[in-house]
């Protein structure tokens, strides 16, 4: 009779701090992309719309999947910003 095989806790610990990480790396790139698009002086619309889809590619290679997360959460930040930012709308 084979007993069933309880999977490790430290294998999910590691799974759980490597997610915090990716999510740490997100929220800090996100971070920085916000703030150029927000405060770069010379940064045009065309320049600022290429950061954004360059950002949700790397999102979404961080965390596969996940596209409907990443525009309930990021893409309306993103747009608002670039719309207050070049006064559209």
């Amino acid at each position: 009779m084979d007993v069933p095989r309880v999977p490790e806790p430290g294998g999910e610990h590691q799974e759980r701090m490597e997610e915090a990480r990716r999510l740490r790396r997100l929220q800090v790139m996100m971070g920085m992309v916000m703030s150029v698009i927000g405060q770069d002086p010379g940064l045009t619309l065309d320049e600022a719309a290429k950061m954004a889809a360059n950002a949700r590619r790397a999102a979404l290679s961080m965390f596969p999947g996940k596209e409907l997360a990443y525009d309930m959460i990021y893409r309306p930040r993103l747009q608002r910003l670039i719309n207050e930012r070049f006064r559209l709308q």
